[in-house]
C-alpha cells in the first residue's frame, strides 16, 4: 500500500521583507463608478434547515460576481430574471449597462429548495454553469471577447440529483476528443453519523466528453465523490485532469458511487453501533471485568479458568474471552460472581501491586476500559509540578516564557489545523500531503487562467501566494509573491466579507459586509524624500493603504479584483473602483 508523501511549503526569502515598516494610509481619491441593475441579483438566502456553519461557508458567503480571467476586466453575475448579464470594462469614462449573454431555461422562483446559481470559466470558448436546482450546463460561447463570434449554446445539460455549486472546472483536448471536468459542492444530510452536525460535505468529480468527432453529443463519462465534514477552503483540478488539489480543515476520501456506498456506509454503521464486549477498572491491587451476560445463561453455563498470566472466558460452550494478560495475577485469589442485573463481574489479583495496566488482554481492542474519577485526581496531582495556576508565574527571571497577555487578538489562530492534499485521479488516492498548522487561509486567486488558481496562506504576520505546479512532483507549490503584513492586518477586520488581489500581485483588497472597501499596495518608490524618524535614515518605498466607501446600503454580495481595477456587486448596484492607471 502506497503511504502519501509528506511534503512543505519551501519559502523563497529573497521575497520576504523583513524590514518591512507597515501601511501608510493615504487619503488619495479612488475614482469610483457606479451602474444600477436592471434587475436584482438573484441572491439566495439561508434556509432554516440550512443552520450549520459549513451551510454558511458555501452557500452564506457565496461570492455572485464571477471573473472571466481569461479575457481583461470582464465580470459576470444572473439576475433573478435567470439572465446571466456581462459587463466588459474597455473605459472607464464610458461604461454601458450590463448586456444579457444567456438565459437560463428553468424558471428559477418555482424551486423551494434550490442554492444560488453558480458559473466557471472552464476555458476561452467554454463555461460550465448551474441553476442551482441539480442541473448541470455544458454551453460552448465562441470566443467571449469578440461580439462576431461570441454565441452561448448549451452543448450539454443533465439533472445530476441533488442541488450543487460549481467550484472548479477545465476543458481536455486528446487526441482530438474533447473533454471537461468539474467538481461539484454539495453539502448533504447524515443519515448514519450519530455525531457532529449531522451533514457532511459532497465533492463529486465528473467528466463530460463528446465520444464521437462527428457528432456533437456530449455525455457524462465518469463520476467520482469525495466525502469529508467541512467545505474545502481551495478545491481545484489540475490542468491535466490527472489530480485534484484540496485545502481543508478536515480531510476528504474517494468513497464508492452506488451500492458500495451503501455497503460502506452499513459496515461504518455497525462498527459504530456495536457495544464493547466487556468493560474493565483497575486499581493499584486489583481488576474488576464486567460483562453483560445474554439471557438464559445460568451459572452452569459459565466458566473461568485462572492462570497466572492466561485468562480463558467460556459461555455455554462458546469461546468468549481467551487470552494472555498484561501482567501476572494471583490465581488462586481471583474469582468470580453472577451480579442481580445479569452481568459477570471477575475480580483478578494483581501480582504486581501498585502497576497500571495499559490492557487487559495482550492486542485485544474489544473492551473498553473505565477510568475512576479518584484515579484521575491522582494522575493530575502527579502531573501538578508540571503546570502552574499563573500565566506567567516569574517573568523577571533571564528568559521568561512567551507571555499570552502581550499577545493582540489577531496573533491567536484556531486550534484547528487545516492540511493541503492532493489526489490521483486514477488511483483515487492522496498521493501528498502539507499539514499548514497555523498558516491560515486567506484567499485564492487565477493567475493564470491556463495554470491551477494559486491560494494565499498567513506565513507570520505575512501573506505568501503559492502556485500550484502538478508537473513538478518534488516541488508542486511555488511562492510567487509576498503581500507583507498582511496576514496581520487582515486579521483586525472582524466584518470582512470577501478578499482578492490583483492576478498581477500589485495590491491585495478586501470588503466588509456593508460599504467599506480596504487596499493594500506593495511598496512603490516615493517622489518625495522621506526619512524614518526613529532611525534618522531615508525611506525609498512606501506601502499604501486605501480605504473606499460605497454610497450604498445594500449588503455586498460579490468582489473581483482585476490589474487595474475592482468589482463590488450588491443587490442593485456594480461598482468599479479604479485602483491602477498603468497597463
Amino acid at each position: 500500500m502506497e503511504v502519501a508523501a509528506n511534503c512543505s511549503l519551501r519559502v523563497k526569502r529573497p521575497l520576504l521583507d523583513p524590514r518591512f515598516e507597515g501601511y501608510k494610509l493615504s487619503l488619495e481619491p479612488l475614482p469610483c463608478y457606479q451602474l444600477e441593475l436592471d434587475a436584482a441579483v438573484a441572491e439566495v438566502k439561508l434556509r432554516d434547515d440550512q443552520y450549520t456553519l459549513e451551510h454558511m461557508h458555501a452557500f452564506g458567503m457565496y461570492n455572485y460576481l464571477h471573473c472571466d480571467s481569461w479575457y481583461q476586466d470582464s465580470v459576470y453575475y444572473i439576475d433573478n430574471l435567470g439572465r446571466v448579464m456581462n459587463l466588459t470594462v474597455m473605459l472607464d469614462t464610458a461604461l454601458g449597462k450590463p448586456r444579457e449573454v444567456f438565459r437560463l431555461p428553468t424558471d428559477l422562483t418555482a424551486y423551494d429548495n434550490r442554492l444560488c446559481a453558480s458559473i466557471h470559466f472552464t476555458s476561452s470558448t467554454w463555461v460550465t454553469l448551474s441553476d442551482g436546482t441539480g442541473r448541470l450546463y455544458l454551453i460552448g460561447t465562441g470566443e467571449r471577447g469578440n461580439s462576431a463570434s461570441e454565441k452561448w449554446e448549451i452543448m450539454f445539460n443533465e439533472e445530476l440529483g441533488n442541488p450543487f455549486i460549481i467550484i472548479h472546472s477545465i476543458s481536455l483536448l486528446n487526441a482530438e476528443e474533447h473533454s471537461v471536468t468539474t467538481l461539484l459542492l454539495r453539502i448533504e444530510k447524515e443519515e448514519l453519523d450519530m455525531k457532529g452536525s449531522g451533514f457532511y460535505v459532497s465533492l463529486e468529480w465528473v467528466t463530460i466528453s463528446k465520444k464521437n468527432k462527428d457528432d456533437n453529443k456530449y455525455e457524462i463519462i465518469k463520476r467520482d465523490i469525495l466525502r469529508g465534514k467541512s467545505v474545502p477552503h481551495y478545491a481545484a483540478i489540475e490542468p491535466d485532469g490527472k489530480g485534484l488539489m484540496i485545502v481543508s480543515y478536515k480531510s476528504f476520501t474517494f468513497v464508492h458511487v452506488g451500492q458500495d456506498l451503501k455497503e460502506n456506509q452499513n459496515e461504518n454503521m455497525s462498527k459504530k453501533i456495536k457495544e464493547p464486549l466487556y468493560y474493565w477498572q483497575q486499581t493499584e491491587d486489583d481488576l474488576t471485568v464486567t460483562i453483560r451476560l445474554p439471557e438464559g445463561i445460568s451459572k452452569e453455563d459459565i466458566q473461568v479458568q485462572f492462570l497466572p498470566d492466561h485468562i480463558n472466558i467460556v459461555l455455554k460452550g462458546q469461546r468468549f474471552l481467551e487470552g494472555k494478560l498484561y501482567s501476572s495475577v494471583d490465581q488462586e485469589s481471583s474469582t468470580w460472581i453472577i451480579k442481580e442485573n445479569n452481568s459477570l463481574e471477575i475480580f483478578l489479583i494483581k501480582k504486581n501491586e501498585g502497576l497500571t495496566w495499559p490492557e487487559l488482554v495482550v492486542g485485544d481492542k474489544q473492551g473498553e476500559f473505565i477510568r475512576d474519577s479518584a484515579q484521575c485526581a491522582a494522575i493530575a496531582e502527579r502531573l501538578m509540578h508540571l503546570t502552574s495556576e499563573e500565566l506567567n508565574p516569574n517573568p523577571d527571571k533571564e528568559k521568561p516564557p512567551c507571555n499570552a497577555q502581550e499577545l493582540e487578538e489577531c496573533d491567536i489562530f484556531f486550534e484547528e489545523s487545516s492540511s493541503l492534499c492532493r489526489f490521483d485521479g486514477s488511483t483515487l488516492k492522496t498521493t501528498h500531503v502539507v499539514n499548514l498548522g497555523s498558516n491560515q487561509y486567506l484567499f485564492s486567486v487565477i493567475v493564470d487562467p491556463k495554470e491551477m488558481p494559486c491560494f494565499c496562506l498567513r506565513h507570520d504576520v505575512d501573506a505568501l501566494l503559492w502556485q500550484p505546479h502538478s508537473s513538478k512532483q518534488d516541488d508542486m507549490w511555488e511562492h510567487i509573491a509576498t503581500f507583507n503584513a498582511l496576514g496581520y492586518v487582515q486579521a483586525s477586520k472582524r466584518d470582512k466579507k470577501f478578499f482578492a488581489c490583483a492576478p498581477n500581485y500589485s495590491y491585495a483588497a478586501l470588503c466588509e459586509c456593508l460599504r467599506r472597501v480596504f487596499i493594500y499596495r506593495q511598496p512603490a518608490p516615493m517622489s518625495t524624500v522621506l526619512y524614518n524618524r526613529k532611525e534618522g535614515r531615508q525611506v525609498g518605498q512606501v506601502a499604501k493603504q486605501q480605504v473606499a466607501s460605497l454610497e450604498t446600503n445594500d449588503p455586498i454580495l460579490g468582489f473581483q479584483a482585476t490589474n487595474e481595477r475592482l468589482f463590488v456587486l450588491t443587490t442593485k448596484n456594480l461598482f468599479l473602483i479604479k485602483v491602477n492607471t498603468d497597463n
